[in-house]
């Protein structure tokens, strides 16, 4: 793209072939770059009226400043002036676990994916200034070759497409356009504040680059086209190994997928199949130290990696994702009630046509977790047995042992999860005057691989 100006006929080569879209989506923050692009694609449109799809504003308020309101009103004014269609997305910042900015993204890309249907494209006015931003952050991060790729041009997002028409064009091109056609936009003073990395880099460390190495832009996209590149021949030549599941719905992936190669490999292995579930790239030592000890310790032992996000520990032969648990008391279920345990998911009592639980309409039963000692007999076995046999027997991972919830009835054990009907006066195949028969639904919570 030309340097002498940005017009929106610069974007006929990108645009034109996306026009047969759903949809047009623009993420409107109201800084200059997102009120560049909007106005760009705005005016492409009307230009192209017969094959221009329909064109769209989404703003994400995060409501973690106090001009929050003020800058959601300056987004409504503007698309309003341009009878562009706006939504607006109020979110929710959860910051436990990591950074604000970190977590305001995470919520940003949740509503802009909540967004798009499919067949539709959202477009985000990034430039090559916030490429070369986030290259040498995810470089001094020590990022491997997915993290140096940067930002890619294109990408799939939920149902629908994310498209970075501007990746390759410079800041000041943007702001050029923005004083040609005095195009008012937000000023976000978090923007000038060098406490925080990217604008350390962008305000300090970068203009000394520049004067030194004026095209230093440029060669380090091209330094993220490369990485890129290698990532693309290492997804071709590492095959991503096989998601297996523990008898609770666990994913995980079997050990030998790790063994017979360098531990190198086995590092791209562990890493591909934790992106496919979107989970943060552990620290190389950590994980280096996690695939020793998976070599290296006896074949019963249990070796884990505990990150930030997320928890690996291998069982039996195969080394599993484990779920989150929060302490939950016991809780009481009735017939036509849904309990939702954090972590476990849903469990309610649904119609059985086969043996199930007699039960009334007024029973209250309880759902309790196991502290030791607890037997049962499950359905058609000869004796019973204490819950921690059984939970061996059937490969149920330490991890649940003391969370598959039990199902009581005036201190009778009933049923174990949904695992096992116990050999009670209540265990029945026919319904019996006002009483029918039961099952426990147990909705597991799903995970990224499901």
């Amino acid at each position: 793209m030309s340097e002498a100006c940005l017009t929106y006929a610069s974007l006929d080569q990108g645009l034109t072939p996306l026009t047969n879209a759903a949809r047009w989506l623009v993420a409107f923050s109201g800084g200059p770059d997102s009120t560049v692009l909007l106005h760009l694609l705005h005016s492409w449109c009307r230009a192209h009226v017969e094959e221009a799809p329909a064109l769209l504003a989404v703003h994400v308020n995060h409501g973690m400043q106090a001009e929050s309101q003020s800058w959601q009103a300056h987004c409504e004014q503007v698309c309003t002036g341009w009878d562009i269609p706006l939504i607006v997305c109020p979110v929710t910042v959860d910051v436990a676990g990591q950074g604000p900015e970190a977590a305001a993204r995470e919520a940003r890309y949740g509503a802009f994916e909540a967004q798009l249907n499919t067949g539709d494209i959202l477009f985000m006015g990034h430039h090559l200034d916030d490429q070369v931003e986030t290259y040498f952050l995810r470089l001094l991060r020590g990022s491997g070759l997915k993290g140096l790729s940067a930002m890619p041009a294109r990408r799939a997002l939920g149902e629908g497409e994310l498209i970075r028409p501007l990746i390759d064009t410079e800041r000041h091109l943007l702001e050029r356009y923005a004083g040609e056609h005095a195009l008012n936009s937000i000023d976000d003073p978090s923007n000038r504040d060098t406490a925080l990395d990217r604008n350390y880099l962008r305000h300090t460390v970068l203009p000394l680059l520049a004067q030194r190495w004026t095209g230093y832009r440029q060669t380090v996209a091209r330094a993220a086209e490369h990485a890129a590149s290698s990532q693309l021949v290492e997804d071709e030549c590492v095959p991503l190994p096989a998601t297996v599941f523990s008898v609770l719905g666990d994913p995980g992936i079997e050990q030998k997928e790790l063994n017979g190669v360098s531990v190198d490999v086995a590092m791209i292995k562990l890493r591909r199949w934790l992106r496919c579930g979107d989970y943060p790239m552990p620290d190389r030592v950590l994980l280096t130290e996690f695939l020793r000890q998976l070599r290296h310790s006896a074949a019963g032992s249990s070796p884990r990696l505990e990150c930030s996000s997320f928890t690996l520990q291998r069982y039996q032969n195969s080394i599993y994702l484990l779920p989150v648990f929060t302490d939950s008391p016991v809780q009481t279920l009735r017939i036509g009630e849904v309990c939702e345990i954090p972590g476990l998911g849903e469990l309610s009592l649904v119609r059985s046509e086969a043996s199930g639980l007699l039960l009334r309409d007024g029973d209250t039963l309880e759902l309790r977790w196991r502290q030791g000692g607890e037997r049962c007999r499950p359905r058609g076995r000869p004796y019973s047995q204490r819950l921690k046999k059984l939970f061996q027997e059937y490969d149920v991972p330490p991890w649940w042992r003391e969370r598959v919830p039990l199902l009581y009835l005036d201190d009778q054990l009933l049923a174990v999860g949904d695992l096992w009907l116990c050999e009670t006066d209540r265990l029945c195949s026919q319904s019996i005057g006002e009483a029918g028969v039961w099952q426990l639904c147990w909705q597991r919570k799903p995970t990224a691989f499901d």
